[in-house]
């Protein structure tokens, strides 16, 4: 049976709340830290279950909730509006940092060997992930899936409209929620252009990316996964998925693998046990 174990870090007003789940090998071993996307969080539908697959094979698997994502363990909705609304793309970038720095001392003290550690993300964690690897030096293996190519998705009609009301009201598909997303998220995406380049990050970065993305992804579409591989520096590796969604069939609660996921799951393993061995 894997072992968990939850984490606490705390910076100022800020905590960042997470799991570990532990390989039964003992010793410093290989980690993975997994980065949700916009609206999820770390027990979101396949979330749990990668961390399992990883832990099963040897790695560290350590997952968390962005301090922006307004939820702590076990909500199944938005608790924290406020945290939510104001969460910025640079933020984001912040707290995988803090989770990196983390990783072996406060998370997991003693079972991570901190030159082998990989980041995991989908969609906007995706994107994140890729700027934490131009930015870090510690991450040796970079897997996404469905990443966002840019963090700059709203045409000019929809951006004057926020401005003019302030907010903007994000609606989540899944529970109906809809949660105001504040002016400052905007005015802080357009004052960065060059902090939140991914493309010119995916030029940047060198641990060895795969990046996984399902032809039929109506969210994030196939396209900008093809934007990243022509601007990404090698070594990088396209996957592409026939007929998969942004979440690759999968939904919340989780009902088990679906075939997109483990084709996923078969190409993402493969790649950081390559690159983490």
């Amino acid at each position: 049976m894997l072992a968990t174990d939850t984490f606490e870090l705390r910076s100022g007003d800020s905590t960042l709340h997470g799991i570990v789940t532990l390989p039964e090998k003992s010793g410093p071993r290989p980690a993975v830290i997994i980065c949700h996307g916009f609206k999820g969080f770390m027990e979101w539908g396949f979330f749990p279950h990668v961390a399992e697959l990883l832990a099963m094979r040897g790695l560290v698997a350590i997952r968390f909730n962005f301090s922006g994502s307004g939820m702590r363990p076990g909500d199944e909705l938005i608790t924290d509006e406020s945290a939510f609304g104001r969460a910025t793309f640079g933020q984001d970038l912040d707290d995988i940092l803090r989770v990196i720095a983390a990783t072996g001392d406060e998370i997991a003290p003693g079972r991570v060997d901190r030159q082998r550690i990989g980041l995991l993300g989908h969609s906007r964690g995706g994107g994140a992930a890729l700027m934490a690897a131009a930015a870090s030096s510690e991450i040796a293996v970079l897997v996404t899936w469905a990443a966002v190519s840019t963090f700059d998705r709203m045409g000019h009609a929809d951006k004057e409209a926020w401005r003019r009301a302030g907010k903007v009201p994000i609606v989540n598909a899944r529970t109906g929620q809809a949660v105001p997303l504040d002016l400052s998220v905007l005015a802080d995406l357009e004052a960065n252009p060059e902090r939140y380049d991914l493309l010119g990050a995916a030029g940047k970065r060198t641990a060895p990316w795969l990046i996984v993305h399902g032809e039929d992804d109506p969210t994030v579409p196939f396209p900008e996964a093809e934007a990243l591989v022509a601007a990404a520096a090698p070594p990088t590796e396209l996957v592409r998925i026939a007929g998969a969604d942004h979440t690759l069939g999968a939904k919340h609660p989780f009902a088990g693998p679906t075939p997109a996921l483990i084709a996923a799951l078969n190409a993402s393993q493969s790649w950081l046990l390559k690159h983490l061995r």
